[in-house]
């Protein structure tokens, strides 16, 4: 911050009263940088936080890949060598997929894995790119989620009152469960946009935080 400075042709006595007037006021408009680095300290807390919960989140669901494979895989043989069907069993990994997509959402954002459409945005300045992630995120990610969520909701909550099953005979129980995971990717993609503005606003203010690289696998940009 510049040191506030005037000048006078007065009195020495003139001169003191200025320059404490002058002191007085840099004071006043001085930051607390007590308070500065506390909520600096709590925006690295709160990234670091939501980057591990959706990181093992989606560590943990991306075994149910394994389990959709051997699940459809033991539904062919049962039924091509056996002459064997179980309805449950057919509807498992089409639930495992559902589980995967939904709540491993935010890991993939985290990762920086969903399909991107690339007019501008590489070939902005970093500030440029900080700037578009928190506006599309403030004006295109949460106003989706808050759709997602509101509208989904009759449907979750009916599906909770009379605690719903699969509608084929036979099949999977607790299909409630499978419908409630619409507010699981919701939460999830909502603290992962909070987490990401959170991180470019620390950008912006000269505090960058290390950022996920983007997986070379899924590197899918247009």
């Amino acid at each position: 911050m510049r040191r506030l400075q005037r000048t006078s042709c007065g009195p020495k006595s003139s001169n003191l009263r200025t320059s404490s007037v002058a002191r007085n006021s840099a004071e006043r408009w001085r930051p607390d940088w007590g308070w500065v680095c506390s909520r600096m300290n709590f925006l690295h807390r709160f990234i670091k936080g939501v980057d591990v919960v959706n990181d093992r989140v989606g560590r943990a669901v991306a075994w149910l890949t394994l389990g959709c494979v051997l699940t459809c895989f033991t539904v062919v043989v049962l039924r091509y060598a056996f002459n064997v069907g179980f309805p449950w069993m057919q509807e498992l990994y089409v639930w495992q997929h559902a589980a995967v997509f939904m709540a491993g959402a935010g890991y993939t954002m985290l990762h920086r894995g969903h399909v991107n459409v690339d007019v501008m945005y590489g070939k902005l300045s970093g500030r440029g790119k900080a700037w578009i992630d928190i506006l599309g995120t403030l004006f295109f990610l949460f106003p989706w989620l808050a759709i997602l969520a509101v509208t989904s909701a009759p449907f979750v909550l009916s599906s909770w009152n009379i605690r719903e099953a699969s509608a084929t005979a036979d099949g999977m129980p607790g299909l409630y469960l499978l419908k409630s995971l619409l507010w699981v990717l919701c939460a999830l993609l909502f603290v992962q946009g909070l987490a990401l503005i959170a991180r470019r606003s620390l950008y912006l203010a000269g505090h960058g935080i290390v950022d996920h690289d983007e997986d070379k696998v899924t590197d899918e940009r247009l």
